[in-house]
């Protein structure tokens, strides 16, 4: 090994990011997370630490940003940090907090070390789109602009400090070496700002973000932190909140360390620790060399030489101590490979992780699920067990008391600190009840299939019959409105309306049994709690509206209503694979079917009411019209000319139309349920939930007079250029006559 001398002339230092499970507004919670990671940091030597996007106080703190009491508790929980001595050991901690300067609202960076604030540094770019609404919260400060900042009167008698520099600036340290801050949002930007700090010569930039968890979004993210540096230089850190805060996202942590384009370190993206910290030891006269080596870079550099001395704020002292720093260097993680999950993976991993979340802080002792033997409640089914899997495997890997996943499971099921589980059905069987809910009208084989499904994973499982309840209901009707009527099925002879009726009493009805089923069960298994109900509706399905309101669709939480059938298929053959759990391989090749229509005796093992022909169309099509509607942002007509070019060796013209004139009656006239959907979490860029991700009306003119009308005027122009390419076309009003109810059934 080369002796310690030879390396005088490097220039090394050793860096921590972190991923942590914050909970908004849960102050002290999140100040001992915080403290722990810095803990965690100096027993690593580190001499920079870098935390999560509004850590303090926790990301979704949304109106509650509005309210002074946050701002307070904040810097009370920072004070209490720098007391404890999270700030000492000559660590440079960059917090992420709000600040509120001259009346004005800002999402915060603050960087501090030994005692001392050395820079408040406000976010430029504000994050909008999807379910983000920081404008509403904050203000972006604007560039080149500095101010200093009056401190509290008691973090003044901590720091002894009373003013502090406050704007988009970076820090200088005597040993030549340049930190900068960058947040969230500001990474994805057209002119992001880490381009400019790494001309002026910035080493290091620290990423604190609240990224959620979307299906296939992990790829972009990694690839903008790559690029950062792979075009520029340096190295960018990369600190991400994991977990549920309190709402329907789920923050996937992936704490990162970059240098060159070469990731170092990289955290996991699904896990249930509380406090995840990466390590990486660099020697930034590779950076130097690395930025050298590019002409390019070094013409652009010396033009901004006259706006160095405005972006920095100099530190009376050095950022490093070689002597710990050539230790580390030693051990430091060599470049790896990028690790991603499978989109498969993400469906279940993450709706599991928040399922834990959510199950730990809502005080709840389990879910209830009514269990169909279909593809979607088994999906659902399936996510809880793989949380119980990586429950079991949690604990299993660290049996101490001190494990805090232990702790909260014991307290969960009502279980000494004694206690152990022997296997991950022993988990399942304790937290996880299901109920398969039939009536007149169910089949055997869906009744066999949720039973056996259950049976593998380990739930406690129930088979019940609700006839009774649906025949006192309509006998219920039949007394208030004087006994002559009595409504039947279509196929008896009656009306849409009676058909639509029966059906629909019988998805509400397992609403109804499922909450008491949820407030119950504990009591009968000698247990203290109560059940969080479980909702299984895709995201497909409610963009269309093919459910009935306040059917078994409502619940507490849904962990699948923004994942696409498609998508819980492939989820759903994958932990085929991986837990050898057979049932799923019969739900995922039956056909899916409501069974709310009387079956024949020839039907009694499989229903013949399958979805795809209640809904005109197909799942595969389904999913194309979500994504067309909401992540490519489609009305009627862009939304036909688009599949005249991607569906045009499917259909001809007039079958497209009328496909696309079908999907915007059925989202239109059923548009109103999203007001009443359950909070799901949030996977696709095309989540319908309302007033979160999807801020459209609820009342339609279900015509699109104008929309169809120009549609067929496309169909007309292209049957005089293709005659034989056309057929007639069905007109607006004949549109809406293919149905006549306004609430379909699940």
């Amino acid at each position: 090994m080369a002796s310690e001398n030879s390396f005088v002339s490097s220039k090394l230092i050793t860096v921590s990011s972190c991923n942590l499970n914050q909970w908004s507004l849960d102050f002290s919670g999140n100040l001992e997370r915080i403290f722990e990671s810095c803990k965690i940091a100096k027993e690593r030597r580190s001499n920079y630490r870098l935390g999560p996007e509004l850590e303090i106080c926790g990301y979704g703190c949304e109106d509650h940003y509005f309210e002074m009491d946050t701002f307070e508790h904040c810097w009370d929980s920072l004070v209490e940090l720098i007391e404890r001595g999270a700030t000492d050991d000559d660590l440079l901690c960059d917090f992420g907090m709000p600040v509120l300067h001259k009346g004005v609202r800002y999402n915060c960076r603050i960087l501090c070390k030994n005692r001392k604030i050395l820079l408040i540094r406000p976010k430029r770019s504000m994050a909008d789109g999807g379910n983000y609404r920081e404008s509403r919260y904050f203000t972006a400060f604007p560039e080149g602009f500095m101010d200093e900042y009056i401190l509290p009167k008691n973090i003044q008698q901590i720091t002894n400090q009373r003013k502090v520099p406050f704007g988009v600036s970076c820090l200088e340290f005597e040993d030549e070496i340049r930190i900068g801050c960058e947040t969230c949002e500001e990474l994805w930007t057209p002119q992001s700002t880490h381009i400019e700090m790494s001309l002026l010569g910035v080493d290091i930039i620290g990423n604190g973000s609240g990224s959620h968890h979307e299906l296939r979004k992990l790829n972009s993210r990694l690839e903008l932190m790559i690029m950062a540096t792979k075009k520029c230089g340096g190295v960018y850190l990369y600190a991400n909140q994991r977990g549920c805060d309190g709402g329907r996202l789920y923050f996937d942590g992936c704490a990162m360390i970059v240098c060159n384009g070469e990731i170092l370190a990289q955290g996991d993206q699904f896990s249930l620790k509380d406090v995840d910290v990466i390590t990486a030891t660099i020697d930034l006269n590779d950076v130097s060399s690395y930025r050298a080596s590019i002409p390019s870079f070094g013409v652009q550099a010396a033009e901004r030489v006259s706006n160095e001395k405005s972006l920095f704020v100099s530190c009376d002292n050095d950022c490093f101590q070689s002597n710990e720093s050539i230790k580390n260097f030693y051990k430091q993680n060599t470049i790896i490979s990028l690790r991603k999950h499978l989109v498969e993976e993400e469906c279940c991993y993450g709706p599991a992780c928040w399922l834990w979340d959510y199950l730990r802080r809502s005080g709840a002792s389990g879910y209830f699920l009514p269990l169909s033997g279909g593809a979607d409640s088994s999906a659902t089914a399936t996510i809880v067990a793989v949380m119980c899997v990586m429950v079991y495997k949690n604990i299993k890997s660290n049996p101490s008391s001190s494990n805090e996943v232990a702790q909260d499971l014991r307290r969960i099921c009502g279980k000494p600190s004694s206690w152990v589980p022997s296997s991950y059905q022993e988990i399942t069987h304790q937290i996880l009840h299901t109920c398969f809910m039939g009536t007149s009208n169910s089949s055997n084989a869906t009744s066999k299939r949720s039973k056996k499904l259950a049976e593998q994973i380990g739930a406690y499982h129930l088979n019940i019959q609700i006839d009774i309840l649906i025949r006192a209901a309509l006998k219920v009707f039949n007394i208030a409105t004087g006994g002559a009527f009595v409504p039947k099925y279509k196929n008896e002879g009656g009306k849409s309306c009676e058909d639509l009726a029966l059906q629909n009493i019988q998805a509400r009805m397992r609403m109804v049994m499922s909450y008491m089923f949820a407030q119950l069960l504990p009591w009968t298994r000698s247990q203290n709690g109560f059940l969080l109900v479980l909702g299984s509706s895709n995201v497909d399905e409610a963009l269309r509206g093919y459910f009935t309101k306040y059917d078994c669709s409502s619940a507490d939480v849904n962990p699948i209503g923004a994942i696409s059938k498609l998508d819980l298929k492939r989820m759903l053959l994958w932990a085929l694979n991986e837990y050898q759990w057979d049932a799923l391989d019969e739900i995922c090749h039956a056909k899916p079917t409501a069974e709310l229509r009387p079956i024949s005796l020839e039907e009694e093992n499989e229903h013949d009411q399958t979805d795809e022909q209640d809904m005109g169309m197909t799942y595969h099509e389904l999913g194309v019209f979500g994504t067309l509607r909401k992540a490519a942002r489609c009305g009627p007509v862009s939304m036909f000319r688009k599949l005249l070019l991607t569906w045009n060796h499917l259909y001809i013209p007039t079958e497209i139309a009328q496909k696309v004139k079908s999907f915007f009656y059925y989202y239109s006239v059923n548009r109103h349920k999203m007001t009443t959907v359950t909070p799901s979490y949030h996977a696709e860029n095309y989540s319908p939930d309302d007033n979160r991700f999807d801020l459209r009306p609820f009342l339609y003119n279900t015509k699109w007079v104008s929309q169809f009308a120009k549609i067929d005027s496309i169909l007309k122009l292209m049957t005089q250029i293709q005659p034989n390419r056309n057929q007639n076309v069905k007109t607006v009003n004949q549109v809406e006559d293919l149905v006549d109810d306004k609430d379909k059934v699940e």
